[in-house]
This record gives structure tokens, C-alpha cells and sequence, in this order.
């Protein structure tokens, strides 16, 4: 009996062992700090990386021609921006980054999305059967974009032993909706090395 008792409290130790081991440590850090773990794409290179685009976009010829033809900004809409990489990449993320360094810069407007747009008509529809007639919002009166923002992020990997390079080149083209020209070509490329540890921790 007292051997019974004595594995099952060493079973029992070794469990809560195992669980206080296992716990993870959680840090609070600074969002603006530069945290690279894996080297993969992360918060850093999608910040970094839309707003030194967005930066060369409104720096080149289309927007000062453009600007004085409508004398207006010009209105831009985000279309698909394609991971084309060998590694997840939430390019969500980066669009979003996109517009707002885009919005912040004052040099540009947006209009909702597809799917945003969608959901917005449903709610015209909806205040149309359900809202006060002084209230609701009349269809006819989105305002149309005249460019549109697409690209696509693609990767190489070199790899030997502990070691690896990771190059990351972003493409983005800005369209002009209305005749389908290209005013704005840009590109970005990040290279990382990553040197792993010969020892397991």
C-alpha cells in the first residue's frame, strides 16, 4: 500500500513539475520595439515597408499631374495584395498598413473595399425598410475611386546547416480605374540573416 502511495505521488509531482515547466513566461513590450525570433515577415517589415512605399508613391510624377488636372486628392481603393511567399503572411495586415500610411500622409482618400462595400448596401437597404425616411441614406452617391493599389510579396530562401538568408521583395502598382494605365511601379526588398543556435536549448 505504501508503495502505491508512493508512485502516485511521485506521478503527482512530476505532473505539477511538468506544468510549472511548461508554463510560458509573458513579457509585456513596447509595439513600436524591433522583436525578430524566427526572422520571417513581421509587424516591423509590413510597417517599415508600406510606409517607405507609400512615401515614393506620392513623391513621383502621377501625383502632382493628377493634383492639377482634378485639384483634388486623388481617391484610391486597396484591391488584393498576393502572398506569394514561402511562409504565411497575413497580408490583411499589410493593406491596412498601406492605407493608413497612405491616409496619414494627407495625400489621398479611400473607399470601403468590396466586401465593405457589400456590407454597407445591406445597411441602405435595411435603413430603406426600417429607419426614419429623415434618416436614410440614399443610393447613387458612393464616390468612385480613381486608382487602385494591388501587389504581391514574394520570397527566396538560402539555406545551409544553421544558417539562412531571407530575401523578401514587394511589389506594388498603382492603376489608373478609369483607362487601366500604370502611373506608379514600386518595389521594396528586405534581406535577412538568420544564424540558429548548433545547440537545442
Amino acid at each position: 500500500m505504501k508503495k502505491v502511495f508512493l508512485m502516485l505521488s511521485l506521478v503527482c509531482f512530476g505532473f505539477v513539475l511538468f506544468s510549472c515547466s511548461s508554463t510560458p513566461k509573458v513579457t509585456r513590450v513596447d509595439e513600436s520595439e524591433v522583436i525578430d525570433l524566427s526572422g520571417n515577415w513581421n509587424d516591423v517589415d509590413s510597417q517599415l515597408v508600406s510606409q517607405e512605399m507609400i512615401n515614393d508613391s506620392v513623391s513621383k510624377p502621377w501625383y502632382d499631374i493628377f493634383l492639377k488636372a482634378k485639384q483634388k486628392n486623388p481617391v484610391i481603393i486597396v484591391g488584393t495584395v498576393l502572398n506569394k511567399s514561402d511562409e504565411h503572411i497575413n497580408t490583411e495586415t499589410f493593406t491596412k498598413d498601406l492605407e493608413m500610411a497612405l491616409l496619414n500622409s494627407g495625400k489621398a482618400t479611400f473607399v470601403a473595399t468590396k466586401d465593405q462595400r457589400d456590407e454597407v448596401r445591406a445597411e441602405r437597404l435595411d435603413q430603406a425598410d426600417f429607419s426614419d425616411p429623415a434618416t436614410v441614406k440614399k443610393f447613387g452617391k458612393e464616390k468612385g475611386a480613381d486608382f487602385m493599389l494591388k501587389g504581391q510579396i514574394n520570397t527566396i530562401t538560402d539555406s545551409v546547416k544553421n544558417k539562412s538568408v531571407k530575401y523578401y521583395q514587394v511589389e506594388l502598382e498603382l492603376i489608373n480605374i478609369e483607362t487601366n494605365e500604370k502611373v506608379w511601379i514600386g518595389q521594396k526588398k528586405i534581406k535577412k540573416f538568420v544564424g540558429k543556435s548548433k545547440y537545442k536549448a
